[in-house]
């Protein structure tokens, strides 16, 4: 119990004092994910739309396959892009396996179907409610998609601070496809990882502290676009 009452005194120290080696894997696990998610949202946000205005052949299998990948396992997304990126793979004379650039491709294949299946879901149901005073205003497909985006913004802040959520705290990809190497890209959830393993608990407690910190963060910021959303709907 001593022991780790004073590795979290340690902990604390190296957060209060800024930490040269702490600020460093923070900023550049934070800018990994910011990157991810915002590359995401430039995919999904179109495309949840899409699905959520427009009906075609297939759309619900489709739709159900969009669901059936939030919970595409992390490991299996860190192979897929590791055998791409790899010396074998198609885009290995590219030379990104194992540097952030893979972490981020990483990142974004995982968030990219969670932000876009709510971002369809929270479309879909302002479509529901204003699509017949759209067509009578000759609003088209693509005006009204517009239209809905900016209506539902708040709700869609909350599916992209998700999309984050999971892409600050994933482990399993960025772990194959970054190689935890120090000093280029070792991320919080990695380098925590391995200090416990090593039996460091003086910076992992550190980055746990942050992390957690970065959720609060996050959740803190649903409820507050959600309470938006309600006051902007009333």
């Amino acid at each position: 119990m001593t022991d780790i009452s004073q590795s979290l005194l340690l902990a604390l120290q190296l957060i209060l004092s800024m930490d040269s080696d702490l600020s460093e894997i923070v900023l550049r696990s934070l800018g990994i994910s910011c990157t991810a998610t915002l590359l995401a949202t430039c995919f999904s946000l179109p495309l949840g739309a899409t699905l959520a205005v427009c009906r075609f052949p297939g759309h619900r299998t489709v739709v159900v396959f969009l669901n059936a990948l939030m919970g595409l396992p992390p490991v299996v997304v860190g192979l897929v892009v590791y055998l791409l990126l790899s010396r074998a793979g198609p885009f290995g004379e590219w030379g990104l396996l194992f540097t952030p650039t893979a972490m981020v491709i990483a990142q974004t294949i995982l968030v990219t179907p969670i932000i876009c299946a709510l971002a369809r879901q929270s479309v879909e149901d302002l479509w529901g409610e204003y699509s017949e005073q759209l067509r009578s205003l000759g609003a088209g497909r693509f005006a009204s998609m517009v239209t809905l985006l900016w209506e539902g913004r708040f709700s869609l802040l909350t599916a992209i601070l998700a999309g984050f959520g999971r892409a600050v705290a994933e482990v399993g990809a960025v772990l194959i496809v970054g190689g935890n190497i120090a000093h280029h890209t070792r991320v919080m959830t990695t380098t925590i990882a391995l200090e416990t393993a090593r039996g460091d608990l003086r910076l992992a407690l550190a980055l746990g502290i942050v992390l957690i910190c970065v959720v609060l963060a996050i959740n803190a910021g649903v409820y507050i676009s959600r309470e938006h959303a309600q006051r902007a709907s009333n």
